[in-house]
């Protein structure tokens, strides 16, 4: 299978718009021409999830966090990421629009709980990600500019393509001595018959969009707006809150344990109440508990939280659950791996058996 074609499916498990703004999700490392025969899932590209993808002979990682986040000033042996360019190994992450995303991390920790009548714990900020590309082309070239602009990248409106609105009027310009205009002559005022082309473009695009419009537009100088359009409110967000059949925490730890196949968890505040209203944020659950204690949850899962947002939740009556950072994530894989085995035909996705929490309880 081909990259490309893969990572469409991965964007629509987890797609990127819903990831946090400090977030670099995506194709991290590879190329999207690249063939795929057999991918290996893992929570961190680690040395020793490297070295078994290349024992298992997998030319894809889907790291769920991504190994690089800021930018790099040098790359060299022995890092593990000069090894998987070298070895032509693509790394793609989806992090925190998984966590975000229907049946992502956060309903998977809510599913443990089975967690009814959820909702995010805290909506995300909508972002831009298109602008409306708006430009002028005289009538007799208005098909072949389109075209242009649509075959990189502009006029997808939801599953519709080849989307524009277009309205005539009438252009006018004056060259100075330098100019050669594709209508009329230098130092002429000219006046000419023009079709207003609007369209959609995605931020991403823009940059190949207006190389080929400066391409297929007969002017030398192709006037055009860019306005950035406002992105619509979303209902999708971090974590989940609900409501769960009343259990004391004892039988919830009991649950917690056996559905991510740990021995251990940590526990902070009351132990011994029974809970009804619980709230779930995957990995670092430090800036969402107030969001959970303001909505009256009576049991807080998450990965790790500090010491001081512990007491805060046991003076206020909340139990917390801990499991320590990639023990709340690691599970979710399980269930990407069955979608993408189900809608990827000819690829094989194993998961890692080397990837572990770099802590644990002894």
């Amino acid at each position: 299978m081909i990259l490309r074609d893969l990572i469409a499916l991965l964007d629509r498990i987890a797609p990127p718009h819903l990831a946090e703004a400090w977030d670099n999700v995506g194709l991290i490392v590879g190329d999207p021409g690249q063939i795929v025969a057999k991918a290996l899932l893992a929570i961190d590209y680690t040395p020793e999830v490297a070295a078994e993808a290349k024992r298992l002979s997998c030319n894809l990682v889907i790291a769920y966090h991504p190994p690089i986040f800021s930018p790099i000033k040098r790359l060299t042996a022995p890092d593990p990421m000069f090894d998987a360019i070298r070895s032509a190994i693509a790394i793609y992450s989806p992090h925190t629009a998984l966590d975000v995303a229907d049946g992502g991390t956060n309903d998977f920790l809510a599913d443990l709980l089975e967690m009814e009548d959820r909702r995010p714990l805290r909506l995300i900020e909508p972002k831009a990600r298109q602008y409306k590309l708006i430009t002028f082309v005289p009538e007799p070239d208005v098909e072949r500019v389109a075209e242009a602009l649509f075959a990189a990248g502009a006029g997808r409106i939801g599953n519709y393509e080849r989307c524009s609105f277009r309205s005539s009027g009438t252009g006018t310009f004056l060259g100075d001595e330098s100019t050669s205009p594709a209508i009329g002559s230098k130092r002429v005022f000219e006046t000419a018959a023009e079709v207003r082309v609007e369209t959609a473009c995605p931020i991403a695009r823009v940059m190949d969009v207006l190389a080929a419009l400066r391409t297929a537009h007969p002017y030398e100088e192709p006037a055009f707006d860019l306005v950035q359009l406002a992105a619509p409110p979303e209902k999708s967000g971090q974590g989940r809150i609900g409501r769960i059949a009343p259990a004391a925490v004892g039988e919830i730890v009991a649950k917690v344990k056996k559905g991510l196949g740990l021995a251990h968890v940590l526990l902070a505040g009351p132990a011994d109440q029974v809970v009804e209203k619980a709230a779930v944020l995957a990995g670092a659950g430090r800036e969402h508990l107030k969001d959970a204690i303001a909505q009256g949850a009576g049991l807080y899962l998450t990965g790790e939280i500090p010491h001081h947002e512990a007491l805060s939740a046991a003076k206020a009556g909340m139990t917390v659950i801990a499991t320590l950072h990639s023990n709340s994530e690691r599970g979710t894989l399980g269930r990407v791996r069955e979608r993408l085995a189900r809608e990827a035909g000819g690829v094989e996705f194993v998961l890692s058996q080397v990837d572990r929490d770099p802590f644990s309880v002894v």
